[in-house]
């Protein structure tokens, strides 16, 4: 009997560290590295879709800053509590302009851009400009007839960007590492 008992009461201290050893792992890694994240809506369409299952990379912008073209995970400006993932446009120091649906960047050092943009599929129609400040980021959707982005809302804080999809794992068809990685010129 009392084997018995003590047969028991091993296993189930091999539960307790199994669950401690696991937590201790898990919980660093979601905080730190890499967090789940579920596309909500239309806005990035036709690279992410509604319902998409994201891995997050955390850590890349602790090494280094966000470039133009890449698509980001953020808190929205007026929300914190709100996830939304948008592509950079515009860096800090720089100012966007919009006329007619086309996106042109003056750099901090006056160089003109004219955005070319692959990952559209169809025209829009915005107008507006925007001067970053030191820290501030533009970012758009790739859906921009649906899309509530930097034209809306204003400049993205720097703090405020999570970080980058790592990996799409569902829908399992659309399975694809570093998704939505198309870079503009």
């Amino acid at each position: 009997m009392k084997e018995k008992k003590n047969s028991i009461l091993k296993d189930i201290w091999d539960i307790i560290k199994f669950t401690i050893t696991v937590l201790i792992v898990i919980i660093p890694i979601r905080m730190f590295i890499a967090q789940p994240f579920i596309v909500s809506g239309q806005s990035m369409l036709p690279n992410f879709h509604n319902g998409d299952y994201l891995i997050v990379n955390e850590i890349v912008y602790k090494k280094r800053n966000p470039q133009r073209g890449e698509v980001v995970v953020f808190r929205l400006p007026s929300n914190h509590h709100r996830f939304l993932i948008k592509r950079i446009i515009g860096l800090p120091g720089e100012t966007v302009s919009i006329q007619e649906g086309k996106v042109t960047i003056t750099t901090k050092e006056g160089k003109i851009i004219h955005l070319e943009e692959p990952y559209i599929r169809e025209s829009f129609s915005s107008y507006g400009e925007w001067k970053l400040g030191d820290d501030e980021y533009f970012v758009m959707g790739d859906n921009r007839n649906n899309s509530s982005d930097s034209r809306v809302w204003g400049e993205l804080k720097r703090n405020l960007i999570v970080g980058t999809p790592l990996i799409r794992l569902f829908p399992f068809q659309d399975f694809k590492l570093r998704p939505g990685e198309e870079k503009t010129s």
